[in-house]
Formats: structure tokens, sequence, C-alpha cells
């Protein structure tokens, strides 16, 4: 609207120069020759204003233009004092310096308020110019994580953490990394994140360092203590049984020198001892052989198997064990094209192992049965699910189950379920478990 005014007044200005021309020409055309040197003086003066309107609305706007440059937004044009073609263009100016200290100070707010909350949290956060590796931003939390008081560059960073340096600069927008570093002779683990913003024409990358190594080092002491107390509990059935033995034998021996030549009875007695201490004895090491074969698969033959023909095998394979046993086997899947790319042993082991584990559960129940079904959900993901309705399991086993060597029968070494996971892990998939004691279990694999 106030442009629109000064706009007016020039238009103004232009009409009555016309005017006043067109009169001129009209005298000049009709011999008035008198009145034409009276208009040309007229003529110029109007040129002149217009000239000086337009060179003073010029100035104004180059020092608005000036101001804005150098964000000096206090600048204020003076209304009052302006001449009266002016006063809108000043009062427009002013009005639009106005807005942008308000929008100013609102940014300052907001950049204070970041800046406050940054400093609060435990994350290390780091900004860096990616094309100079000039640093644009620390927080006090990285510095204390790294013992850092001040970082000009990135690179500065490989002076003092080149490891950590070196995970950093490889590190790709949205990725995130656990990396090890020794300060002060102690061992640090930070859970590095990475992520690129772009500001004024500059790609900006922007780090956050999460301190975890207390976080990894109490998971890893459960996990440690879990897997000891189980790895305890199988040992010492195995070992007691023996040392029980062994002394036995031991004190038949002694009878045997003392009274002097054994009777067949005791023969047979020695036989049988040794006999038992050799069967546990190969028993405890082929528990320790299973721990071993926890960590032997590594690589995958992967190939596209129909579900449908996997589902089958399985049918075939375990038929007569269901049939001798009595249980149901329900096989459902709709889609007969579904297929999925797995290395086809390992997961037929593990669906023999998770189908072995569905007849235990089922095999006291009056009308036993299990189902094994397969669908291709929305996210595209294929699950493979196997339920019972057998005895289920209560919250506090369910948590133990994939853990190595934990176990609910006797006769188990508890390593199937763990070798599961690790085949499932190493195909990029997951397994879970649903179950209510008295009710039955599902197993789900899922495959992306």
């Amino acid at each position: 609207m106030i442009f629109n005014r000064y706009e007016w007044r020039l238009v103004l200005r232009i009409i009555i120069m016309f005017f006043t021309l067109a009169a001129m020409s009209w005298l000049v055309v009709n011999a008035y020759y008198l009145y034409t040197v009276v208009l040309i003086p007229i003529v110029i003066y109007e040129v002149i204003e217009l000239i000086r309107f337009h060179q003073k609305a010029q100035d104004e706007v180059e020092q608005f233009v000036e101001s804005i440059h150098y964000r000096d937004f206090s600048r204020h044009f003076d209304e009052r004092r302006a001449p009266n073609e002016l006063k809108p263009l000043r009062k427009g100016f002013n009005e639009i310096n106005s807005t942008f200290k308000l929008i100013s100070r609102e940014r300052e707010t907001q950049y204070y308020y970041l800046q406050k909350i940054l400093e609060l949290v435990d994350t290390g956060i780091l900004s860096y110019e990616e094309e100079t590796g000039e640093v644009a931003w620390i927080n006090e939390s990285f510095k204390k994580l790294l013992g850092i008081p001040y970082l000009k560059t990135i690179s500065s960073l490989q002076k003092r953490e080149e490891k950590l340096y070196n995970e950093v600069i490889e590190l790709k927008s949205g990725d995130s990394k656990v990396v090890s570093f020794t300060r002060d002779r102690q061992i640090f683990k930070v859970l590095v994140s990475s992520s690129i913003l772009r500001s004024d024409d500059k790609l900006y990358k922007l780090l956050a360092f999460q301190n975890v190594s207390e976080a990894l080092d109490e998971t890893e002491s459960k996990a440690w203590s879990k897997l000891l107390n189980v790895m305890t509990h199988e040992i010492m059935n195995s070992v007691a049984p023996i040392s029980s033995l062994a002394d036995t034998l031991k004190n038949r021996l002694q009878n045997i020198d003392k009274t002097g030549l054994p009777f067949f009875d005791d023969l047979e007695d020695l036989e049988l001892g040794i006999d038992t201490i050799k069967r546990r004895s190969e028993g405890l090491l082929k528990f320790t052989e299973s721990y071993r074969n926890l960590n032997k698969i590594t690589k995958l033959d992967l190939e596209k198997v129909l579900v449908c023909d996997l589902f089958e095998n399985l049918n075939t394979l375990m038929q007569p064990t269901l049939e001798k046993k009595y249980i149901e086997l329900d096989i459902i899947i709709r889609d007969l094209s579904l297929a999925i790319e797995i290395d086809l042993n390992l997961i037929e082991q593990v669906l023999i192992n998770l189908l072995i584990n569905a007849i235990e559960a089922v095999k006291d129940q009056d009308e036993p049965q299990i189902t094994l079904s397969a669908e291709l959900q929305p996210n595209n993901k294929t699950v493979i699910k196997i339920a019972d309705n057998g005895i289920g399991m209560p919250p506090e086993i369910i948590e133990k189950i994939f853990i190595p060597f934990f176990s609910t029968r006797k006769t188990g070494s508890g390593i199937g379920l763990s070798l599961c996971k690790q085949i499932m892990l190493l195909h990029k998939g997951n397994i879970q478990v649903q179950s209510v004691e008295g009710k039955g279990s599902v197993f789900i694999l899922s495959f992306s």
C-alpha cells in the first residue's frame, strides 16, 4: 500500500508533464510562440523535479539496501523531516526494519534455547563444514567426553584420536557405529551418529557422540552372568556323577587289593562304572563342542526357495514321528508362489528344531496339534509361524530360551534355539516367541 502511494505520486508527476508538453506542442502548432516560451521554463522545472524526486527515492532505497546488507535493522528513517513525497517510502522502510528485527529476535531466542538444550544433554554434539573441515560448533558434553577444550578443524581430531577421526570421516549420513578410543589409559565406547544439513549453501556434517561404555559393560556383564550360570549348571550335572562314581570305583579297587583276586561281580561293576564314566565324559565333550558350534556358522549359501516346497519336505521328513505320536500337523499357505532367499540347509535345521520342540510340548495333550503357516506381510516381510497347543511357557522362561545352554528339558543341551537365533540373524531376519502357559506357543520367523 505504501509503495502504491509512491507510485501514484510518480504517475501524477508524469501526467502533469505530459499535459504541459501537449499544451506547449499545441501552442507551437498554432504559432503562439510567446506562450510557448513561457511554458519552456515550466517544462524544464518539471523535468528537474522528476529527476530530483527519482534521485531522492533512489538514495533512500540505496541506504535501505545497505542497512539490509549489513543487517543493521536498528536504523531508523526519519519520517517527520522527510519530504512529503518520501514519507510513505520511509514509513515502509521502517516497517520492514521492524519486521526484520522481530524475526531476528525470534531467531536469536530460538538459537539461545537450542544452545542451552544442547549444552544440557549428555550427548556430545559436533558440526563441521564438509568442504573445509572447519568446526562450526561443539558442546560441553563433547569436550568432556573427549577431553578436548577446543577444536578448530575436524582434522585436529586426528592428532588426538586418530582411530575415532577415521571412523567419523568414513561414517555416512544416517548411519551409526560404536567406536572405541582410549583416554587416560581407559577405554571408552561411544555410539557415533551422523547426519548432513545444508545452511547458507554450505554442507555441514552433524555428529552425535553418546557414551555407551557403561550400558554395554552392564549388558555384557549380565549376558556373561547368565551364560556362566547355565554353563556351571550343565557342567556340574555331568562332573558331579563322574566324580562320585570315580570315588566308588576307587574304593572297590582298594577292597580288591586287600582281599586278593576280584570276583566276577566286581569286574562287572568296574566295567559298568568305567562305561558310565566314558559315556558321561563323552556327553560333556559333546556339550563343549556344541558351544564351539555357536561360532562356526559365518557364511550362507543363499538360494531362492518356494515356501510350499520347504513345507512339503518338512512334512515328509517329520511325518513318521508325528504319526507315531498321533500328532496332527496343519500346513497353511495361501500363496503357492511365495518364495524366500535362504540357506536351505540351515533354515531346514531351524524348522526341524522348532518342530521337535513343538512335538515335545504337545505330546501329553488330549488333541495334540501343530500348525505350520507362511504369509507375506504388507511391509514385504515373509513370516513363517510354528504354532502348537502345548503346555506353553511362563514369562520367566520366555526371557531365557534363546540364551546358549539354557534348557527346560533334562536331556536338552540348550543349544538348539541359540543356533536358530544365530541362523536367523545371519539371514538378516528375526525369531520371536509368543506363549501362554497352558495354552501353547507360537514361534515367528521373519525374513526381509
